[in-house]
């Protein structure tokens, strides 16, 4: 018999009896890591199109956390986490690799004031990334380690050190892991099987790829993540690096940004990285404005999504809410 996997799409969530009052009562307070909480379990993705200064302090101010990417100069990445650290954000969370100059760099924004670190590859169930686990247990931060899709490797990063576990491999509008490898797990079943190991060594998940609207990140803390990950939600937001361009003649014309996978050709080329392992795509996205106003309707749409669940907490939520698997011709066969 075949392995069926579940996305977003192919689940609803069942409705439950509630004694919800008002939508503002609901706690959104999640676990980050093992020893950190943050306010609303929304993470902005350490893309080079989506997180830097701006969209960091913001999503701080929210109570929510914005990753800085690993894209850039060590010293450039530095400096923005020095930045968030003098206008008084406590957590500061950068991104390193697994090879190259990753020991230099984690050194470096250990000392800039880094106390969360992102250990960022498409592959996180592999030698280097126990390796650099292991390095990074000479530093007093929190470590998030993935990206994952599987138990085992699940398994394999709470063994190593981590502190919390990023699951998604190729969920994300701007990742070509599928079609290039034909790897990957559809991102609910790959939750499902992770959050089977992390029940027991209690760490917590972040949900990493693939979130089209709050139902989608509701969907992924029925089946247990603590957090998301988001980053075409946020893309093309004032807080976004990057001008905005403008196409066309007053009073027709469009504002633009460029969004981007951190695998794609165009990121490489701009990092003048080799013109190989292309594992992404750019675009251009319509401008959105400040970011302000998707985080309040992802704020409003997960409220809601708890008074259909009858939960208070998210901890309720994980354990009061179901779904239903959707028709389709792939599970009938």
């Amino acid at each position: 018999m075949k392995n069926i996997g579940l996305s977003y799409d192919d689940i609803l969530l069942i409705p439950n009896y509630s004694e919800i009052k008002s939508r503002l009562n609901v706690d959104l307070t999640s676990r980050l890591t093992q020893n950190i909480n943050f306010k609303l379990p929304f993470i902005s993705a350490n893309m080079d199109t989506i997180t830097e200064y701006r969209m960091a302090k913001k999503l701080d101010e929210y109570g929510a956390l914005g990753i800085i990417h690993r894209f850039c100069s060590i010293e450039k990445e530095c400096k923005i986490i020095e930045k968030l650290k003098k206008e008084g954000v406590k957590k500061r969370a950068a991104s390193i690799g697994v090879s190259g100059e990753n020991q230099q760099r984690l050194k470096a924004l250990v000392k800039a004031g880094a106390n969360i670190i992102c250990i960022d590859v498409a592959h996180g169930h592999h030698k280097l990334m126990s390796d650099t686990l292991q390095y990074c247990q000479n530093y007093d931060i929190e470590v998030i380690a993935g990206n994952i899709a599987t138990q085992k490797a699940a398994e394999f990063l709470c063994e190593n050190g981590a502190d919390c576990l990023k699951v998604g491999i190729g969920p994300g509008s701007m990742c070509t892991t599928r079609i290039n490898t034909g790897f990957g797990v559809p991102q609910i079943t790959a939750l499902e099987e992770i959050i089977k190991v992390t029940k027991k060594c209690g760490l917590p998940v972040i949900a990493d790829g693939g979130i089209k609207n709050s139902g989608d990140v509701a969907k992924a803390l029925a089946v247990g993540a603590d957090s998301v990950m988001i980053g075409s939600l946020f893309a093309g937001t004032k807080e976004t690096p990057g001008m905005i361009h403008k196409e066309g003649n007053f009073p027709n014309y469009k504002l633009y940004k460029r969004y981007r996978g951190s695998a794609s050709l165009d990121s490489k080329l701009e990092r003048g990285s080799e013109k190989r392992n292309v594992e992404g795509i750019s675009t251009t996205v319509d401008y959105k404005g400040p970011v302000k106003y998707v985080i309040q309707n992802l704020e409003d749409g997960l409220r809601s999504a708890f008074s259909y669940g009858g939960a208070c907490s998210i901890d309720e939520f994980h354990d009061n809410v179901s779904y239903i698997k959707l028709f389709s011709k792939e599970v009938q066969s």
